[in-house]
């Protein structure tokens, strides 16, 4: 084909009242193209007719062209018909002619009290959701008793793999990292008075009774939590837990009460993992300059002032959070939209919901430890 041919031409002839615009060649936006105020010269036209003729390849300068021929067109209150052109470019066309309403204002700041009242209502309802949840899993839990649960135990060990053992270098990490902080910390306190043995009684304390089974929940709402979120949003996007339904198959038995039974069980034991290696942390800057606190004295005053108590709090507390990390993780899965977008949603939404979750239960226990003086 000649150049003169390839290029993009839109020939105006005037037959009586009627326009006709003949569009051919190939059309591109980065070449020279014809515009439509060079075929649009006589404004009395009634009837405007775009034809077809010999039209190569195009683009999006094809659809702005009948774009403007249809705004013209509009404009004189003249008629335009299409004949032969591509029905994409046509779909194109009408796209673009889109226009946003005018009448619609955008949405500003809401008023106090109207922003209170949803929050309040999504407050709630979100409870709603949390208690039916816990509700069904106390079911499936009488259900597992009477040997009537579909759970499965191979599930069960699965997840206490993927929770416990894969997550022991960074819950160890982590934990030596905190108790050299506190030992830190800590040191520039007690070093004031004289007291420099006293960094171990605070490292222990602080390491076995708040900062471990702490520490340890957060890293597992961090990294098992949202990995329980986007595996049930996975699954409700793939309509896999309405199969399950479908067959009969509970999904609380099936999917959840083995998630949230692994993350129990386990819990305790990252919690004195946690704990000792917090413990090393605190010992490992105890030994350094310029404290110079001899492994076996430090370990030695650590014994003095934790005991049996101490632990059991850890304990308690680290197998509460690990209730509520795989039911935050499992209750966003379950409310995750049927999408991809969905599914990264419902992880960070079980991340946030399962750390609010375990400052809450903290302070909680802190108020009540206190009180029965433990």
């Amino acid at each position: 084909m000649s150049e003169s041919l390839s290029q993009a031409r839109a020939d105006a002839a005037l037959e009586g009242e009627i326009l006709v615009v003949r569009l051919g060649g190939n059309w591109r936006i980065t070449n020279r193209h014809p515009t439509w105020e060079n075929a649009a010269r006589n404004p009395q036209s009634r009837q405007v007719v775009l034809r077809a003729d010999q039209l190569g390849a195009w683009d999006s300068s094809l659809a702005l062209y009948l774009r403007a021929a249809r705004v013209w067109s509009e404009a004189h209150g003249a008629k335009i018909t299409f004949e032969g052109l591509p029905d994409s470019a046509m779909k194109l066309a009408d796209l673009l002619g889109k226009k946003p309403d005018p009448t619609v204002k955008p949405a500003g700041l809401p008023d106090l009290f109207t922003a209170l009242g949803t929050a309040t209502y999504k407050l709630w309802g979100e409870t709603k959701e949390l208690a039916q949840l816990v509700g069904e899993c106390v079911f499936s839990a009488g259900r597992f008793f009477r040997g009537q649960s579909q759970f499965r135990w191979r599930d069960c060990f699965a997840e206490m793999q993927q929770c416990g053992a894969m997550a022991l270098p960074i819950v160890g990490l982590i934990s030596f990292l905190v108790g050299v902080t506190l030992a830190y910390t800590g040191s520039i306190v007690v070093r004031q008075y004289g007291g420099d043995i006293w960094i171990a009684d605070m490292v222990g304390l602080a390491v076995i009774r708040e900062m471990g089974p702490m520490m340890a929940a957060i890293v597992l709402a961090g990294r098992t939590g949202a990995a329980y979120a986007a595996t049930l949003g996975n699954m409700k996007a793939n309509e896999e837990i309405d199969a399950l339904s479908t067959l009969g198959v509970s999904p609380i038995d099936f999917l959840v009460m083995p998630r949230i039974v692994a993350l129990f069980v386990m819990m305790p034991f990252l919690a004195l993992y946690s704990d000792c290696l917090g413990l090393l942390g605190g010992m490992a800057i105890g030994a350094a300059r310029p404290l110079n606190i001899p492994p076996n004295l430090y370990w030695s005053e650590t014994q003095t002032i934790v005991d049996l108590s101490d632990i059991n709090t850890g304990l308690i507390k680290a197998a509460c959070f690990g209730l509520l990390i795989g039911i935050a993780g499992c209750l966003r899965g379950l409310q995750a939209d049927r999408s991809a977008a969905g599914v990264g949603q419902a992880a960070t939404a079980a991340v946030v919901t399962g750390i609010l979750l375990i400052i809450v239960a903290d302070s909680i226990f802190a108020v009540m430890f206190n009180i029965l003086g433990w």
